[in-house]
């Protein structure tokens, strides 16, 4: 979830949200013959962070990427501000473009919580899937 998600503490970046959704559309036309459900939520940063993030996961799931350094039309900044008298994002970016993948490995920190829950997410669902724990 996005970093400016007050109740995740994820730390995730708009950029981020965009490399995840590309990878799972290349996962999905690998192993699944281009099936896949995209789900989501959004009920903070409504103008700076849902528009953009569901803008790119339909290009996405439609084969018409949006690119990270597109501008946001003039049009519907000025809708948003009439609305909410925020000025909004100018382009389809939070600036954390590009995104570098890290492996677990190398991230993992055993005292943190949210590693804590992944490991212990993944010692319940993996060997019930078959997978190593």
């Amino acid at each position: 979830t996005h970093f400016e998600d007050p109740l995740a503490h994820l730390a995730v970046s708009l950029d981020a949200q965009r490399a995840v959704q590309v990878a799972c559309h290349d996962l999905a036309h690998e192993y699944a013959g281009g099936r896949w459900v995209a789900l989501g939520g959004g009920g903070y940063a409504v103008v700076e962070v849902v528009p953009r993030s569901w803008t790119h996961l339909v290009g996405i799931a439609a084969g018409r990427p949006v690119a990270p350094e597109t501008v946001i039309p003039e049009g519907w900044r000025r809708e948003v501000f009439a609305r909410t008298r925020s000025l909004g994002p100018v382009r389809m970016t939070d600036g954390r473009w590009p995104v570098a993948w890290a492996s677990w490995e190398a991230g993992y920190d055993p005292a943190d919580r949210l590693d804590q829950a992944v490991v212990a997410a993944r010692r319940a669902v993996f060997p019930l899937r078959g997978l190593l724990a």
